[in-house]
């Protein structure tokens, strides 16, 4: 039996009933048109987010009916375009978390999850750390993944876009951190007093120039301010780590994030700033993905 499915008025009818194979199968034929990868499983992670039918259930149900499959289509539309999957169904799963996403911040990513593989390899015991700050939080993604893994710490996440402090809030409710965090609109650590036992941050790091060449999801739709990083990418990184010395706590650590080619001239920037680089610790694919920085 078809799950419960409420029509919206506003939305016209289809001419014509379709069953979920057929829909597959239309959806497929025009998200392969447009150069979307794996158009299949595409397809029906768009039948999932217009009416919430898993994939088991449409393998199960493939000569169901749907009577009004125009959800569907104007998904179907604004993926062929190229807009990511996680803007169209507003969530994004990151570390153990389900996070909101909105065009106003960069869709996390499972390269980003080094930075707390990392964190957690340098602060084994849970109670070690107490006080965690996240420069350039966007969704939150980074300091609620850390909130979730240390109990007894809080934190602060920065960001100066203020549409995106308001969505890491609404993700620290979601996730039921909203006790032992804050958010707030600074450019970088400006508006932020004290030392933290642990610094995470994932700035933006793509050289100016090569943001056109991006894949098109992310160079046509996620935020530029997220993504430029200035001619070499090291702009923001030039700002960030000479602060670390007035950030960082007695034995406390930052972890930055790092793009493609990075894994020297980032250290280079910490060793001119007077720190000490711990470790570079590589992403599942095998790239330096994440610095460590002590004082």
């Amino acid at each position: 039996m078809l799950p419960a499915m409420v029509a919206d008025p506003t939305l016209p009818r289809s001419s014509a009933s379709e069953t979920v194979a057929s829909l597959i199968a239309r959806g497929t034929k025009e998200l392969a048109a447009s150069g979307i990868g794996e158009p299949r499983r595409e397809a029906r992670l768009l039948l999932n987010i217009a009416f919430g039918l898993t994939t088991g259930w449409q393998l199960c149900h493939a000569d169901e009916v749907i009577a009004n499959a125009v959800p569907y289509d104007r998904l179907l539309e604004r993926r062929a375009h190229g807009e990511p999957v996680a803007y169209l169904s507003g969530k994004q799963g990151f570390w153990t978390l389900d996070l909101a996403v909105s065009p106003e911040t960069l869709i996390p990513r499972a390269d980003t999850e080094t930075l707390i593989e990392a964190l957690l390899s340098q602060r084994p015991e849970r109670e070690s750390v107490r006080t965690i700050l996240d420069l350039g939080t966007g969704t939150g993604c980074l300091l609620l993944a850390a909130l979730s893994e240390y109990p007894l710490a809080t934190g602060i996440g920065v960001d100066r876009i203020q549409q995106a402090t308001i969505l890491a809030a609404d993700n620290a409710r979601l996730n039921n951190l909203e006790d032992r965090c804050s958010f707030a609109v600074s450019q970088w650590n400006a508006a932020i007093a004290g030392r933290f036992d642990v610094i995470l941050s994932n700035p933006p790091y793509i050289p100016s120039g090569d943001i056109p060449g991006l894949m098109r999801d992310v160079a046509d739709y996620e935020p530029v301010s997220a993504l430029d990083g200035g001619t070499d990418g090291l702009d923001d990184y030039r700002i960030l780590i000479p602060a670390l010395n007035h950030l960082l706590a007695p034995d406390g650590v930052a972890i930055f994030e790092i793009g493609i080619g990075q894994d020297k001239s980032v250290p280079a920037l910490g060793c001119q700033a007077g720190l000490r680089v711990v470790e570079i610790c590589c992403d599942h694919g095998g790239h330096p993905r994440a610095v460590i920085f002590a004082a």
